[in-house]
C-alpha cells in the first residue's frame, strides 16, 4: 500500500487487511461489535455526506466514477485533506470484493451507526410518523425508509427487543432506501419504550390488524398520529393492539390474504397525505410526481 497526497492511499491487493475487514461488515455481529456499516452507491454516498456523517473510510474505484461520482469522491478527498477521514482508491477487482452489486458507481464508504434516542426525533405539527414492528427483510425496512420521505414523515421507529428487531443498519436497508436512512430520521426502541414516548407526546397510534372494523380510508388520520405495521407473517404484537387508540384494515378482495409490508405501508401513509391536504394541495406540498 502506497502512501498518496493527503490521507489518500492505494490499495490493489485483494489480501489487504482493510478490504477482508470491510467484506467482514456484511455480519450483523461484525457490524455491531465495531459500530460501523457499509453505504454502497454514488447516490447514497452523497446523501450521507449532505447529512453530514463523517465516513470512517471511504474506498474510491476511479475506473468506475461517472461524473457524478468524481464530484462526490472530490468532497471525500476535502475531508481527507482536513484529517477527518481516510480514503483508499482501490482497483476494479478490489472494488469487486468490497461491493455487494457490480452496479454501485465506484464508491463505498463505512460510516459509523447512527444514534438518535426517541427523545431527539422532530414533530411536526401535528407529528406524523411511522412504527416498524418485526418486518422480515431489511429490504423492506428500506423501500419504507423511501416511501417515509416521500411522503414527509417526520421520522421512523423500528421496535422490539435488540438482539430481534430489524437491522436498521443492514447494508440493504440503505441500497433499498437508495440513501432515504440518511434523510428520515430514524430511531430504534422496546415496544414499551415507544408506546410510553407516544403517550407523553399525545400522539395517537393507529395499529393495522386485518380485525380491524374499519377500513384505513374512513379512519381520522389528520391529528397526530403514529402508523404501526407488523410484519407480514405474525402482524403486531398484543401490546400495540392494546395500546392502539385507533384500528384500521387494508380490504383485500383477492385470493391473496396479505400485502407485501412496504406496499401496505405506503398505503397508510399516503393515505395521512390525503387526508391532510385539501384536493389539490398534496400535489403541490409533495412537490413532483416521480
Amino acid at each position: 500500500m502506497r502512501r498518496l497526497p493527503l490521507t489518500t492511499y492505494a490499495i490493489s491487493s485483494l489480501q489487504n487487511s482493510r478490504v477482508k475487514r470491510v467484506v467482514k461488515l456484511n455480519d450483523r455481529s461484525q457490524r455491531d461489535a465495531e459500530g460501523l456499516t457499509v453505504v454502497e452507491g454514488v447516490r447514497e454516498a452523497r446523501r450521507a455526506l449532505a447529512a453530514g456523517i463523517t465516513p470512517r473510510e471511504a474506498f474510491v474505484c476511479p475506473n468506475l466514477l461517472d461524473a457524478e461520482g468524481r464530484a462526490v469522491a472530490a468532497q471525500l478527498e476535502a475531508l481527507a485533506g482536513r484529517r477527518q477521514t481516510e480514503v483508499f482508491t482501490v482497483t476494479t477487482a478490489v472494488f469487486a470484493k468490497l461491493a455487494y452489486r457490480a452496479t454501485t458507481g465506484g464508491l463505498l464508504l463505512v460510516i459509523p451507526y447512527l444514534d438518535r434516542p426517541l427523545e431527539r426525533l422532530p414533530l411536526g405539527r401535528p407529528p406524523f410518523l411511522v412504527v416498524v414492528d418485526g418486518a422480515e427483510k431489511p429490504g423492506n425496512l428500506g423501500a419504507i425508509l423511501r416511501t417515509a420521505d416521500a411522503a414527509g414523515v417526520d421520522g421512523l421507529i423500528v421496535t422490539g427487543d435488540a438482539s430481534t428487531r430489524t437491522d436498521l443498519h443492514n447494508p440493504n436497508v440503505v441500497r433499498a432506501s437508495l440513501g432515504a436512512l440518511f434523510t428520515v430520521p430514524v430511531a430504534a426502541a422496546t415496544v414499551a419504550e415507544t408506546i410510553a414516548w407516544l403517550r407523553a407526546h399525545q400522539i395517537a397510534i393507529l395499529a393495522t390488524t386485518p380485525a380491524a372494523a374499519r377500513v384505513y380510508t374512513a379512519v381520522d388520520l389528520t391529528g397526530p398520529i403514529a402508523i404501526v405495521m407488523g410484519s407480514e407473517a405474525h402482524g403486531l404484537p398484543p401490546a400495540w393492539l392494546a395500546a392502539a387508540e385507533l384500528q384500521a384494515r387494508i380490504p383485500m378482495r383477492g385470493a391473496v390474504d396479505s400485502l407485501n409490508l412496504s406496499a401496505a405501508t405506503a398505503l397508510l401513509l399516503y393515505e395521512v397525505v390525503r387526508q391532510r391536504y385539501p384536493a389539490g394541495a398534496a400535489a403541490a406540498a409533495l412537490g413532483p410526481v416521480s
